[in-house]
């Protein structure tokens, strides 16, 4: 069986990964009007993720409050400081592509944390099908099979060294 290391590598073996990647996340990342474009793209996501999973909606609190509507959740500080940082992960993830391994330790933890506040490891697909949701919005046309089967390898890895850190009943460490 391959070792996490080796996963990663598997991940970037195909040269177009990278490529679809990067140029994908640049287009988002820079500032200026496609800033904005981010900021509603991100607002895009957070709603079909609850779509998709209304489970994950109570998982959300902030001072004791717990929201009803994804709308109250977008309109708290607290959650869209949570938006910027699953974009930093997400970012960390496309910076190290190529080296995907040194973030294994970090992403096992942040799964152990998403694990201490009650996701579960299913979750992580609706969190997938949303993110490649806003990519496809962000991106229209540009949004190619090609580069959703690239951005599905990177969040799939992600995925694998987040679930790591999950504490499985009966498993020997």
């Amino acid at each position: 069986m391959p070792n996490q290391a080796q996963l990663f590598r598997n991940l970037v073996k195909y040269t177009f990964v990278p490529y679809y990647i990067w140029g994908q996340w640049e287009r988002i990342t820079r500032a200026g009007t496609v800033g904005e474009q981010k900021k509603n793209c991100s607002k895009n996501n957070i709603i079909v993720l609850f779509d998709l999973e209304p489970d994950l909606l109570p998982l959300f609190q902030y001072n004791c409050k717990k929201f009803s509507t994804p709308e109250e959740c977008l309109s708290s500080p607290e959650f869209l400081e949570h938006v910027r940082k699953v974009m930093l992960v997400i970012d960390a993830a496309v910076t190290h592509l190529e080296n995907l391994h040194c973030l294994e330790e970090y992403l096992a933890n942040l799964g152990k944390k998403h694990q201490a506040v009650g996701v579960k490891v299913e979750s992580f697909s609706a969190v997938g099908e949303s993110l490649l949701y806003m990519l496809e919005k962000c991106h229209g046309p540009a949004f190619s099979l090609n580069v959703r089967e690239a951005w599905t390898r990177l969040y799939s890895a992600v995925v694998k060294a987040m679930s790591c850190g999950w504490d499985v009943p009966g498993k020997v460490g």
